[in-house]
């Protein structure tokens, strides 16, 4: 269906209309001025310029592709936004398409049905029947459709009831289809060998909100949050409180069942606490994002940083039939922390990097030794020790990552690793 845009502000200083079609050119909406197809009019609501000129080019453009529709049949259209009303439960408004669609008909949208009890205008007043091309607000639907939903008005309720299990079969097997995980033999290969760290990790959401509108949104700007190393995935999305089901499919699928504008019942609550599955609930669409932006980022692999403690001269070595070899060390800078990591250098070169085993002063075992002490140090695995070697103390410290961090280098083994000496 070729799209009419409407540029609206056009009253207001500094409105640039140029820079708003080239930006649509990317869409392939490619102005007639330009060589394109795809009529640009220039509008002012507060102003009201450039009305009349829309309506004018809306209806050339029915005219030219011969836009026609019966009243005098069963109506068909298009659910263009749904939500749950406390009031009145599932509302959904509908284009009407072809057709007349009046009060007391059975409908199907989508995968839900009902008859409708009440319709409103675009103004909000009651009507008794909308023909082609009117925007309707229904109530009397069984559940909540989607946005995009087809609507068709059938002749009773068992047939309604039919079309909606007939639909309702085929999306489930589509979300079957789709969530069927993909294998390659990468994966597979992986999984034989136990080492599957270089996947991209999930973290799967299930979206509840007040409209379908929410639901779209909140599902695009998750989705957009997804990196090499962190894939988000939404389990499921729809409009409505939160329900048992909703904590049943999280159960299964390990994943956070998000509520924008909704809330859970206290039994709901409860069965989630007993399954363990974590119900949010948000307002606001950022407090939403940045909470799971978070969550994702604790899903990443840390990074790790070196940070240096002291650094100890050996004075002398002795040899004990308890302990080996004892470097008698002077610490010059900072501290020793016993059970800590060191390495020793030796005229510049390290050659050796591990665990320190034992730290003394005199006879007795000691936790740290500070900068200005004498103290005793045993090393684990490593007795090759010369007066003049360098010990220096460090540690490593585990920094969390968010979603904006740059990946972690390689990591390098841990343990003890001794170098032969030149």
């Amino acid at each position: 269906m070729p799209i009419i845009v409407a540029i609206n502000k056009m009253d207001k200083q500094g409105a640039k209309p140029d820079q708003i079609m080239q930006s649509l050119t990317e869409y392939q909406l490619v102005p007639e001025e330009w060589g394109g197809d795809t009529v640009y009019v220039k509008t002012s609501a507060t102003k009201r310029e450039g009305i009349d000129a829309l309506l004018e080019n809306v209806l050339l453009q029915a005219e030219v592709l011969e836009l026609r529709a019966s009243p005098d049949r069963w109506a068909r259209g298009t659910v263009i936004e749904a939500r749950l009303d406390k009031g009145f439960g599932p509302r959904a408004t509908v284009m009407v398409q072809d057709g007349t669609l009046k009060v007391g008909d059975w409908v199907v949208a989508g995968n839900t049905y009902g008859r409708v009890r009440a319709m409103q205008d675009s103004h909000g007043e009651d009507i008794e029947e909308a023909g082609p091309s009117t925007p309707v607000n229904i109530v009397g639907l069984d559940a909540v459709p989607a946005a995009g939903d087809a609507v068709n008005a059938v002749e009773d309720q068992d047939a309604a009831k039919q079309v909606a299990e007939h639909r309702a079969a085929e999306q489930k097997e589509k979300d079957l289809a789709r969530r069927q995980p993909k294998v390659s033999l990468e994966d597979l290969y992986a999984k034989l060998k136990g080492n599957p760290a270089g996947a991209a990790k999930e973290f799967k959401i299930i979206i509840k909100a007040d409209v379908q509108g929410s639901v779209e949104a909140l599902a695009q700007a998750f989705k957009k949050l997804s990196t090499s190393e962190v894939v988000l995935s939404v389990v499921h999305s729809a409009v409505g409180a939160v329900n048992e089901g909703d904590v049943m499919l999280a159960s299964t699928s390990e994943a956070v069942v998000i509520g924008f504008n909704v809330k859970a019942d206290g039994k709901t609550k409860a069965f989630a606490e007993q399954e363990g599955v974590e119900i949010k609930h948000y307002n606001i669409i950022y407090n939403a994002l940045d909470d799971v932006r978070k969550a994702m980022g604790g899903l990443l692999t840390p990074t790790f940083k070196e940070q240096s403690l002291g650094k100890a001269e050996v004075r002398q070595v002795f040899a004990t039939p308890k302990l080996g070899t004892v470097a008698g060390c002077a610490v010059t800078e900072g501290k020793v922390i016993r059970n800590g990591r060191v390495r020793v250098l030796r005229d510049g070169k390290q050659v050796f990097d591990g665990k320190l085993a034992g730290l003394k002063r005199f006879k007795d075992d000691v936790r740290e030794v500070a900068q200005g002490f004498e103290c005793g140090m045993t090393l684990d695995g490593f007795t090759d020790v010369r007066v003049g070697d360098i010990i220096e103390a460090y540690e490593v410290l585990e920094v969390a990552r968010t979603l904006d961090s740059p990946p972690p280098p390689p990591s390098r083994p841990q343990g003890n690793r001794q170098q032969p000496n030149a």
